[in-house]
């Protein structure tokens, strides 16, 4: 098979259709690119949900002196710590604990804000003013109903914190958004395998002649159709250069020069995500050009 004439015909085929390839690859570059968002959206929320998940506890928070919740009377006793931890210990839903005095409860709060508030006349709290707690650790993090319910009713227990309902607004934002553009980029796949269609077609009319030529002399299908395959493989490998470029960027300006700064309590997705999502859509990007153009070539070569 003479490559020079395939070739050629390639160069040719480029030219005389080059509006038509320019939307293909960039219907392909947009598409692309949030295909490869939403999957790194989708390992982002899967690696803060293994993250947060083996590292959340669940905090009982005891009664104290002059204590907001109306059920506690006074600060917590002896009893009714030993009762608490008595449940504790014998849940199966908890894999270990570990009572906070109030000496480690106001040290963490100096840590987080300084000394200056706490110090001077006039202090805005002191280590009486801090409540005990038991921090739970569990077997299974999404088991927790157990052991909330368990301990919410017994007496010397104020309150209970569990960072899932604060976390719950953050997990739902990513799914939103990796939703979203996956659904945008299912629109724009169905657009590019038209574009594509309609590109290997005015292809095919515009070299009628030559196909018919090339039909008497006895030239095969494939002989053919291979230059209307090249033009498609060189819009896809264009369009997931622009793709795998964009979310590069993304990576580089979006995510670690602007976001991991200000949330920085969360991992975040690095190289190795980069280039699951870039392998996804190199995978992607010449199935949406050949395989539509293997499906109309035996159409559009028939003399």
């Amino acid at each position: 098979m003479p490559l020079r004439y395939v070739f050629t015909e390639l160069f040719q085929g480029l030219r005389r259709n080059l509006s038509m390839h320019l939307a293909v690859v960039l219907t392909l570059f947009v598409s692309l690119t949030l295909v490869g968002l939403g999957v790194l959206l989708n390992q982002q929320a899967a690696k803060a949900e293994a993250y947060w998940g083996s590292q959340l506890q669940i905090t009982v928070f005891l009664c104290r002196d002059r204590d907001d919740n109306p059920s506690c009377n006074g600060e917590v006793t002896d009893a009714q710590k030993e009762a608490i931890l008595d449940v504790v210990e014998t849940n199966p839903e908890v894999a270990g604990h570990y009572l906070e005095s109030k000496e480690e409860a106001f040290e963490k709060v100096k840590e987080i804000f300084g000394e200056e508030p706490f110090s001077g006349p006039n202090p805005a709290a002191d280590v009486d003013s801090m409540p005990e707690a038991i921090w739970i650790e569990l077997v299974d993090p999404r088991d927790f109903e157990g052991i909330t319910s368990a301990v919410i009713g017994l007496d010397g227990v104020s309150s209970i914190r569990d960072l899932r309902h604060a976390l719950a607004p953050i997990y739902a934002s990513i799914n939103v958004l990796k939703w979203g553009a996956l659904g945008i980029a299912g629109f724009l796949v169905l657009a590019a395998i038209l574009l594509v269609g309609n590109t290997i077609r005015l292809a095919a009319v515009a070299r009628r002649r030559e196909i018919g030529i090339m039909r008497l002399v006895g030239a095969s299908t494939l002989y053919i159709a291979l230059p209307f395959l090249l033009e498609s493989l060189v819009s896809a490998i264009i369009g997931v250069g622009l793709a795998a470029g964009a979310l590069g960027a993304f990576m580089y300006f979006g995510v670690h020069q602007r976001i991991s700064v200000f949330i920085d309590f969360l991992p975040w997705i690095g190289v190795d995500e980069y280039l699951f999502a870039v392998a996804g859509i190199a995978i992607l990007g010449p199935m949406l050009t050949m395989l539509p153009t293997l499906a109309l070539i035996r159409k559009y070569v028939k003399v």
